[in-house]
C-alpha cells in the first residue's frame, strides 16, 4: 500500500505555520484586492452589517480568514423587499440592455480571475488550478446568458377563429431566491443568477455558510458592472441562522421562485416550505454517479476519465463518480493502471501550493463520513489498495478499494470525498442493474468502443447527464440536472432561462379581417 501525499499535510499547516516568520506565513495568507474582499451583506445596492458576525475558515489550516455579517430573517426580508421593489424596473429593461450589463459582469470576472480564484482556494480548499477553472466556468454562464437574454422568443399561434389572433408571451416569473452550496461557491451562483437576470427576474442569494466570500465578491463586481440596486442581493449567514433565513426565502409571498443546489434531504424541506405559496422551484440535488468500464473500453482513457471525475475538488462534486463498475475482462488491467496513476498524479497540500492536486475536505464532518465508509467496506471484505487514512484536520488520503460489493455503504450513499470503490461485473445487464439501483440520478459515465452498446447503455442509464468516454461534462451550452430524487428542472443551455419565465396566453379578439 502506498501513501499519496506531500510533506505539507494538515499537521504541518496547523502546528508549524503559527511559528514561522511572518514572511513565510504569507504563503498561506489570503492576499486579495481590497474591494473584492467584502464581509457585509449586500442589499438594495448597499453594504449592510448585521447584529453579529460569523467566522470563515480556511479548511486546510483551520485558521480564520474573515468575519462576515451574520444576516438573519430581518435582513432576508429586507433583501426580498428590495428585489421586489426593483423587479418592475428590471423587467422593463430591454433584453439588449440586460445583455450588455451581464456581459460587463462577465468581463469584470475575467479581469479579476486571479483574486476570485484565491477566494475559492482559501474558503473552499481547492487547488488554485481548479479555482481558476471554476472562475472561467462561472464567468461563462454570465457570457452565455448575456447572449440568451436576446433569444427569449414567444409564439404566434395559428388561430381557428377568423376574428382572433393568438399569442404566447414569455415573461419573468419575478423575485427569485437563490440558495447555493459551498463546493462551487462562484459557479453555482452565476449558473442560476445569469439565467434569472437575463429573463428579467431579480434575485436574493443565500450562499453557503462555509463560502460566503465568493458570493460577496460577485456582488462587488455586479455593482461595478452597473447592475441596478435591488436586482442582485446577497444575505450571508451562519449555520445557526440558515434555517430561519431559508424559511423567509422560501415562504415570503413576494418570492415567486426558489432555486436550490444541495442535498436531497434539504431540497425536500425547501420544497415543503415553498409548497404553501405554490412557488416555482428548481432543485439540483444529490447524485450517486456510476462509472462503468466495459471490456471494449480504451483502458487508458477510462483511467484518465476516472481520475478527473473522481478526484476533482477532492471528490466533492455532485456529478462526481461514486460507484465504479469494471467488467471482468479488463478489471485487473484497469486497477493496476489506476493505482499507478494515483501514485503519480495526486498530491495533498494547501491549495495555494503549485504542486497540490488534492486539497482538504470542507470540514472534519466530511472527513469522518469518508472514514466511516472505508471502515464499513473493509469490514465487509473490501481491500484498500491505495490510501485509506485520514490525516490531521479534514485531509483524506485518496483511497482505492477493490473487491467492493453492493451491500457496502459506499455503494448506497453519496460519498463527497476522495474514495474510489470498484465493483467487478460480468454482463451489461448486471452493470445496468447496479447503476440504476439508486433513488437519485444526476450523472452517469461509461467507457465503451462498441457503438451499439453505447446507444443501449446511454438510453438505459437513469440519469439526467451521461458521459460516454468522457469524465468531465459540464458546459454552459448544455443542460445540467437530474431525474428521480436528484431534482427538478434544468440549468444552463437554452433551457436554463425557461426556468425563470412564465408563458402567458394572449387572445386578441374582435378583429375585422
Amino acid at each position: 500500500m502506498s501513501a499519496v501525499f506531500v510533506p505539507r499535510t494538515h499537521r504541518f499547516l496547523r502546528h508549524v505555520l503559527p511559528g514561522l516568520p511572518a514572511a513565510m506565513q504569507r504563503l498561506y495568507s489570503l492576499d486579495v484586492t481590497a474591494p473584492l474582499l467584502r464581509t457585509q451583506g449586500y442589499v438594495d445596492g448597499r453594504w449592510i452589517s448585521a447584529a453579529s458576525v460569523f467566522p470563515v475558515l480556511d479548511p486546510a489550516t483551520g485558521q480564520e480568514i474573515a468575519r462576515v455579517a451574520d444576516c438573519g430573517p430581518a435582513e432576508a426580508k429586507r433583501a426580498v423587499d428590495a428585489a421586489y421593489k426593483a423587479s418592475d424596473s428590471w423587467r422593463r429593461h430591454t433584453a439588449k440592455e440586460r445583455s450588455i450589463l451581464l456581459r460587463k459582469w462577465f468581463d469584470l470576472m475575467t479581469l479579476h480571475k486571479q483574486d476570485l480564484a484565491k477566494l475559492i482556494t482559501f474558503e473552499c480548499g481547492k487547488p488554485m488550478a481548479e479555482s481558476l477553472g471554476e472562475i472561467s466556468y462561472s464567468a461563462s454562464f454570465l457570457e452565455w446568458f448575456s447572449e440568451e437574454a436576446r433569444r427569449v422568443y414567444g409564439d404566434i399561434v395559428s388561430s381557428p377563429f377568423k376574428d382572433r389572433k393568438l399569442f404566447l408571451l414569455k415573461q419573468p416569473v419575478g423575485v427569485s431566491s437563490i440558495i447555493t452550496p459551498w463546493n462551487f461557491p462562484s459557479a453555482m451562483i452565476t449558473r442560476k443568477v445569469g439565467a434569472a437576470l437575463a429573463a428579467g427576474c431579480t434575485v436574493v442569494v443565500k450562499p453557503a455558510e462555509d463560502t460566503p466570500l465568493s458570493a460577496l465578491a460577485l456582488a462587488e463586481l455586479a455593482e461595478q458592472a452597473g447592475i441596478p440596486a435591488g436586482v442582485f442581493n446577497v444575505v450571508p449567514c451562519s449555520r445557526e441562522r440558515t434555517p430561519a433565513v431559508g424559511e423567509v426565502l422560501c415562504t415570503d409571498p413576494l418570492v415567486a421562485k426558489v432555486s436550490f443546489t444541495g442535498s436531497t434531504a434539504t431540497g425536500k424541506v425547501l420544497l415543503k416550505m415553498a409548497a404553501d405559496t405554490v412557488k416555482k422551484t428548481s432543485m439540483e440535488l444529490g447524485g450517486h454517479a456510476p462509472f462503468i468500464v466495459f471490456d471494449s473500453a480504451d483502458v487508458d482513457k477510462a483511467v484518465g476519465g476516472a481520475m478527473g471525475s473522481k478526484f476533482r475538488n477532492s471528490g466533492q462534486t455532485c456529478v462526481c463518480s461514486n460507484r465504479f463498475l469494471v467488467q471482468s475482462g479488463v478489471y485487473d488491467h484497469f486497477m493496476e493502471k489506476l493505482g499507478r496513476a494515483m501514485d503519480a498524479e495526486l498530491r495533498l497540500g494547501h491549495g495555494s501550493e503549485p504542486d497540490t492536486t488534492q486539497g482538504p475536505l470542507i470540514n472534519t464532518r466530511a472527513a469522518e463520513k469518508v472514514v466511516h465508509q472505508i471502515s464499513d467496506a473493509v469490514s465487509r471484505g473490501a481491500k484498500v489498495l491505495r490510501g485509506g487514512k485520514r490525516l490531521d484536520g479534514s485531509f483524506m488520503e485518496p483511497t482505492l478499494l477493490a473487491d467492493v460489493t453492493t451491500d457496502m455503504i459506499c455503494t448506497k450513499e453519496e460519498t463527497f470525498g476522495p474514495l474510489l470503490p470498484v465493483i467487478r461485473f460480468d454482463t451489461e445487464d448486471e452493470a445496468l442493474a447496479v447503476a440504476n439501483a439508486s433513488n437519485v440520478g444526476l450523472a452517469g459515465y461509461f467507457y465503451s468502443q462498441d457503438i451499439s452498446q453505447i446507444w443501449r447503455v446511454a438510453e438505459a442509464l437513469e440519469v439526467g447527464i451521461v458521459g460516454v468516454n468522457e469524465g468531465l461534462l459540464s458546459t454552459p451550452e448544455c443542460t445540467f440536472g437530474g431525474v428521480k430524487q436528484s431534482g427538478l428542472g434544468r440549468e444552463g443551455s437554452k433551457y436554463g432561462i425557461e426556468e425563470y419565465l412564465d408563458v402567458k396566453y394572449m387572445c386578441l379578439g374582435g378583429l375585422k379581417l
